[in-house]
């Protein structure tokens, strides 16, 4: 059940509020439909209820404000606009990926597709799909965590009569299951045909709520159906003698509609009087009764199960098994058994999917590698000293490897995307920056580094020796690795944290290159100077101060990594990571952590 109390949205420069005091209720077992024009406020009411908009009053699901839900996306599903998701990324891995951020089982995904009839589209990219299916696609989203509640924006704009009439089905199945169903509309026929409680909104206030018969009653049209096997002729009479009747002013317009067959539809009539037309004329009328409706088609198709193409009744496309379909009208995905929380596993698994499920990474990763390998062997045919910078594919006049600016590109993509595709927020708003969504993009980030680090080497290594002949000494190994390593974690890492703060892959990109380079030649020329001489030697010297035992290989790792630490662009980073972090943490704190 949920309870909408005193509902206000905020003013903004003294114009009236969007949505002013707004109480109603949405019951358990019944389809409630909020009614109104565009900007009557329907909309902000929603974004009010799921606090996704600033204002007073309070919403309460089963009780609780959504404050207090502990797993908002397993009790309440939501459809607010298009769905959010990557135009490159499928169906299935859209809706995994989201499984994953909610803790549920990946199977979950094939059992909602096949509900909504997209099974047979699971490897679509979402950037293909059309109006419907990206409805059918966000429903399924919104069923993912197998809700008490659906909340859902005007879900049928848009959408053919077949699959207007499947999602009526459907929705109506849901709350016969003892569901919530909470939708808003713009048409008055809609509305009644789908809902048990109509609540009517104008310029944000409440002008009536009503169960869906007395909204029938006393807001809809009224007409006159008549059945007669004479419609030609009677329909010719009805409009000859109203139209005398207007003219003299004794009645006011009617409207005669030919429906098909033999059917006619008077608006702006009674019973009495075409029935007195019809006697004048001797025309026979085998049906005469009062109804509320449109002029639309008496026998319009039935709704359209599926949206891929197969049948309803065939077989199932989750995994080929046979087997009925579930996506017929009313189906729902079958319930889910007690599940434990997410737990702290999430945000890792959650952006493994979000990662993988697009391509462009690996694009990325490719590019670079090539790029390294193209330097080195540059490098390497120049005589560059020291060897390290061909076994990185760093020569000179980059101020950082290919490898590295590729992790950049790929933390800053991380949260860029997030922002410009949040699939985590509905309605598009704002992802909040978590502190756990950051530690699951950084530590992704981070083995993304390190791959892309340790393929580089490794590649680059067997390519000299193949062109060059020898190999590489192994301390030189290890030191460029750990170095390469090293500068590419803390560019994938810049990159997180500035897109995240900024909101923005390019913000991001440009942060990472553009921060530790406007440093490192003041850094550059601190180092030089009379103070900076003391950081000569240091590898050494923390070499020659060490008392522990270092095993075999460990220390050329280590001692690698102070090597670089001496470095002025590695300075430079850490500086930068400094800032980038200090400035996430107060942005977080203001708009407040969850």
């Amino acid at each position: 059940m949920i309870q909408a109390i005193g509902l206000s949205s905020a003013t903004r420069r003294g114009r009236p509020p969007a949505v002013d005091d707004l109480t109603f209720e949405a019951r358990a077992g019944q389809v409630t439909a909020l009614l109104g024009p565009p900007g009557s406020g329907k909309s902000t009411a929603l974004r009010l209820m799921l606090q996704l908009t600033p204002g007073r009053g309070v919403a309460l699901f089963r009780g609780r404000p959504l404050s207090q839900v502990p797993h908002p996306s397993r009790e309440i599903g939501a459809l607010l606009g298009d769905v959010p998701g990557h135009p490159r990324r499928t169906a299935l891995g859209h809706l995994r990926m989201l499984a994953a951020a909610a803790g549920l089982p990946p199977g979950r995904a094939g059992d909602v597709l096949e509900v909504v009839g997209l099974s047979g589209l699971a490897d679509q990219r979402l950037g293909r799909f059309s109006r419907g299916m990206d409805r059918r696609l966000g429903l399924a989203a919104a069923l993912l965590g197998d809700p008490h509640t659906l909340v859902l924006d005007e879900p049928g704009l848009g959408l053919s009569p077949r699959e207007t009439a499947w999602l009526h089905g459907l929705l109506r199945g849901y709350a016969d299951q003892g569901g919530a169903v909470l939708i808003t509309a713009r048409d008055a026929k809609e509305a009644a045909r789908i809902a048990d409680r109509v609540v009517s909104l104008r310029a944000g206030r409440l002008i009536a709520d009503q169960v869906a018969e007395d909204f029938a009653r006393t807001r809809l049209r009224p007409r006159v159906a008549v059945h007669t096997p004479h419609a030609d002729r009677l329909a010719a009479a009805l409009a000859a003698e109203f139209r005398e009747a207007a003219a003299d002013g004794s009645r006011g317009a009617v409207e005669v509609v030919r429906e098909s067959g033999s059917r006619l539809a008077v608006y702006g009539s009674s019973c009495a009087a075409v029935g007195e037309v019809a006697y004048r004329h001797r025309v026979v009328v085998h049906q005469l009764a009062d109804q509320i409706g449109d002029s639309g088609d008496r026998s319009p198709a039935g709704p359209l199960h599926r949206a891929d193409g197969r049948q309803a009744g065939g077989p199932a496309a989750a995994g080929g098994d046979d087997g009925p379909s579930r996506a017929a009208a009313g189906a729902l995905p079958p319930r889910l058994s007690s599940l434990p929380p997410p737990g702290p596993t999430w945000p890792l698994r959650y952006e493994l999917r979000r990662w993988s499920g697009v391509r462009t990474g690996w694009w990325v990763m490719g590019a670079a590698l090539l790029a390294g390998l193209v330097a080195g062997i540059v490098s390497a045919a120049a005589g560059v000293d020291p060897a390290e910078r061909a076994l990185t594919g760093w020569p000179e006049p980059l101020l950082l490897p290919p490898v590295a600016m590729a992790a950049g590109l790929l933390g800053a993509l991380s949260f860029g995307q997030e922002f410009r595709y949040p699939a985590l927020a509905p309605a598009r708003v704002p992802v909040p920056r978590r502190l756990s969504l950051l530690g699951g993009k950084l530590a992704v980030s981070s083995a993304a580094a390190l791959l892309m680090s340790a393929a580089a080497v490794a590649m680059n290594s067997a390519t000299l020796s193949l062109l060059f002949g020898g190999e590489a000494a192994v301390g030189g190994w290890c030191a460029a690795l750990c170095s390469l390593a090293l500068l590419s974690v803390e560019c994938a890492w810049a990159g997180v944290l500035a897109a995240g703060i900024f909101r923005s892959t390019l913000v991001g990109l440009a942060a990472v290159a553009a921060l530790p380079l406007a440093l490192a030649p003041a850094l550059r020329a601190v180092l030089d100077s009379r103070a900076g001489s003391s950081f000569d030697g240091l590898a050494g010297r923390m070499q020659s101060l060490g008392t522990l035992p270092i095993p075999s290989g460990v220390d050329r790792w280590l001692f690698g990594s102070v090597h670089l630490a001496s470095q002025p662009i590695a300075w430079a980073l850490v500086l930068s990571l400094a800032v980038l972090l200090c400035g996430y943490a107060l942005i977080s704190l203001r708009n407040g952590v969850r």
